[in-house]
């Protein structure tokens, strides 16, 4: 496990006070704070609990696919998945928030060709690689988020 990840697993509820605070700037500026930062970008991501059912909000970072939107589970390079992606396994539409505007899309997770190739290109922007060499035996999935 990388020293990234070991930090962020020994502590958990400073990781969600993190979280929810992107969240709240992020919603409170309208868009207009916390959705970039040192050159990379941030949207929200609203999916529905897989077990409670109720909404969540996730800060993540994405690039672009032409009209797509292409996350990375790489939950800190833990061994397990990140919760977000339990819950759009369960409910793949979701609520997109990038900068000031929403709209919702339906979520996929990348098949074995499309991942390998988005998997070089969310790399040349993040070092996720890093995560999956070092810090976790799993692979880790790349999402694609398609309008709706």
């Amino acid at each position: 496990m990388s020293p990234l990840a070991r930090r962020l697993s020994g502590s958990r509820a400073a990781l969600r006070a993190i979280s929810a605070t992107h969240v709240a700037v992020y919603r409170l500026s309208g868009g207009r704070l916390g959705a970039s930062f040192n050159g990379m970008t941030f949207l929200l991501l609203r999916t529905t609990g897989a077990r409670s059912g109720r909404l969540r909000t996730t800060p993540l970072l994405y690039i672009a696919d032409g009209d797509a939107l292409v996350l990375v589970a790489s939950n800190g390079g833990q061994a397990r998945h990140p919760d977000w992606l339990f819950n759009l396994r369960q409910t793949p539409e979701v609520e997109l928030v990038v900068g000031t505007d929403a709209w919702r899309a339906r979520a996929r997770i990348a098949g074995p060709t499309e991942r390998a190739r988005l998997w070089l290109r969310v790399n040349e922007v993040y070092p996720y690689q890093a995560y999956q060499d070092a810090a976790t035996s799993r692979e880790i999935a790349v999402v694609v988020l398609d309008r709706l």
